[in-house]
Formats: C-alpha cells, sequence, structure tokens
C-alpha cells in the first residue's frame, strides 16, 4: 500500500525536519534576534559549519534575515521574518505535545 503525504508537510518537513533548524528557530523565537556566536553557545552541539548551514537554508527560505553589522568588528546577527516569527504558535504546540506525549526517557542517550 502506497501513500501520499500531503505537498505542503513534504514542504515543512524538508526544512525543519533537519537537524539543528528546529532548536534554531526555537532560540530565535524565544530570545529575539541573536549574533552567530550568541546561536552557538544557546545550541551545545552544533559545529559552526552546521550553524552556518542551516542559518543559509532559513535565510533562502525567508525565514531568517541576516544582518551585517559594520564594526569593527564585523558581526553578523539573525532575527526571524514575519514567516519565521510566524511558526512561534506550531513551536509551543509541538512543545506542549513532546512534555505530554514523548517522555524525556524515549530518547535515550540525547540531552
Amino acid at each position: 500500500m502506497c501513500f501520499d503525504v500531503e505537498n505542503a508537510l513534504t514542504r515543512v518537513f524538508s526544512l525543519l525536519g533537519k537537524r539543528w533548524t528546529g532548536l534554531l528557530l526555537g532560540v530565535l523565537t524565544s530570545n529575539g534576534p541573536a549574533y552567530f556566536s550568541e546561536l552557538r553557545r544557546a545550541i551545545p552541539g552544533i559545529s559552526e559549519r552546521m550553524l552556518s548551514d542551516r542559518l543559509t537554508e532559513l535565510v533562502e527560505a525567508d525565514l531568517v534575515v541576516r544582518e551585517v553589522d559594520a564594526g569593527p568588528p564585523l558581526r553578523v546577527s539573525y532575527r526571524l521574518t514575519e514567516g519565521g516569527a510566524a511558526l512561534k504558535p506550531a513551536l509551543t504546540e509541538l512543545a506542549l505535545w513532546s512534555n505530554r506525549y514523548l517522555p524525556e526517557h524515549a530518547l535515550k542517550g540525547r540531552c
């Protein structure tokens, strides 16, 4: 038997289903704009390369805006676009669902 997945869900999970992307959006949703170094500290275990890749994808998807502060020193900050900020209710619901239905012991070996 073959099931079709709704095209909209396919698009959502092809981006948001990648490791670190949801956490990154969660940090920006909770804390507002942040510099690259702040994002790196907020997400233990993410490499600079992976953080850069995920941020680039989110910028290309128009969920995040990259802003360069003219220094010195040169600093790059990231903030949610209107579309990115619109994810807050969905992220909040996912967190509530996780607290209710996904016990911490279900992800053994993860933080």
